[in-house]
């Protein structure tokens, strides 16, 4: 499926400025305590254009990044989250709705996913907040990259439901441990 959709870069040097602009943030956090090495880490996100059905797929691999995205003015749904922890992944569906304005660029708050402790029936919760630190950072370093937009006003539409919470399911490739630690045989 990944494939069927456009890949976005999170970061300012690569947003074309023709377009409207949505600036965020999205920050991961383990809910509870862990004997993983490893740190959980959004690995992307995907959100699909709801009048053309056209999805985008942001490649974050950080457990907390900023972005920039220069996307077709509309409805929007997040729609999709991976998460890694090393050679962990697992994958959740959302259905989170925000809409994007062809004269503002828009902020889309920080997006905090909470990733449950590793067990089965592992969930995730995400959160939509608006913190203002965050937002005058991002455009502070937006206006500071493309002068020309400063005068564009960004108005405020985070997504809705503000908070949800599903179920992470594991996705491949698990990782591959010898035959006698296994305990599931697919």
């Amino acid at each position: 499926m990944a494939s069927c959709a456009t890949n976005l870069s999170p970061d300012l040097e690569e947003a074309a400025t023709d377009r409207p602009l949505v600036i965020g943030r999205a920050v991961t956090v383990l809910l509870g305590p862990t004997t993983r090495w490893y740190t959980p880490a959004v690995r992307f996100i995907e959100l699909i254009n709801e009048a053309t059905g056209e999805r985008f797929q942001i490649e974050m691999q950080a457990d907390d990044r900023s972005f920039v995205l220069a996307i077709p003015a509309g409805s929007y749904a997040l729609s999709r989250v991976q998460v890694s922890e090393g050679p962990f992944m697992s994958m959740a569906n959302l259905s989170m709705e925000f809409t994007v304005s062809a004269e503002h660029t828009t902020y889309v708050g920080t997006w905090r996913f909470g990733i449950d402790i590793p067990k089965y029936g592992r969930k995730i919760l995400v959160s939509m907040i608006d913190d203002e630190q965050s937002r005058i950072d991002i455009e502070h370093r937006f206006i500071d990259h493309y002068p020309e937009w400063a005068d564009r006003p960004v108005v405020t539409d985070l997504p809705r439901p503000s908070m949800t919470e599903t179920r992470l399911y594991e996705v491949a490739p698990y990782p591959r441990y010898p035959r006698y630690f296994r305990r599931h045989w697919w």
